[in-house]
């Protein structure tokens, strides 16, 4: 019996990324990291900025988001994102940047405890990135 199911990732400028052999999902849900396998239950949750993990029989790929809706119903998986990037295509002055821009927000005097929370989540991940 087959253990794969289909991911397709979407950002608002086309279908981002479309899979039929994926085994494994991780991705950064507010909740924690949550985990997708075949048969997982049906499940919709937000993602914070962080990296979503897919493993198939090619192998693991890793891909930096920053924001989504992450749904799996009867083994079709959907990530609706405005921003996601190939790890492995970032370069590193494009990463600089974003910790630069995301730094300078954190900064702000009138930022929410909401959006502080985001800003320093997206930091982390840079820095690990980097």
């Amino acid at each position: 019996m087959s253990e794969e199911f289909k991911l397709e990732v979407v950002n608002p400028e086309k279908s981002f990324l479309s899979k039929d052999d994926v085994t494994e999902v991780v991705a950064p849900a507010f909740e924690g990291e949550i985990g997708i396998l075949k048969d997982h239950i049906s499940i919709i949750s937000f993602l914070k900025p962080g990296i979503i993990k897919i493993y198939s029989k090619l192998g693991e790929e890793k891909y930096y988001v920053e924001d989504g809706i992450i749904e799996f119903k009867n083994n079709n998986l959907s990530i609706l994102t405005s921003s996601i990037f190939n790890i492995k295509d970032m370069e590193k002055s494009k990463v600089d940047e974003m910790l630069r821009v995301a730094e300078k927000e954190t900064a702000k005097d009138n930022i929410s405890d909401q959006a502080k929370y985001l800003i320093d989540q997206k930091i982390e991940v840079l820095r690990t990135i980097n």
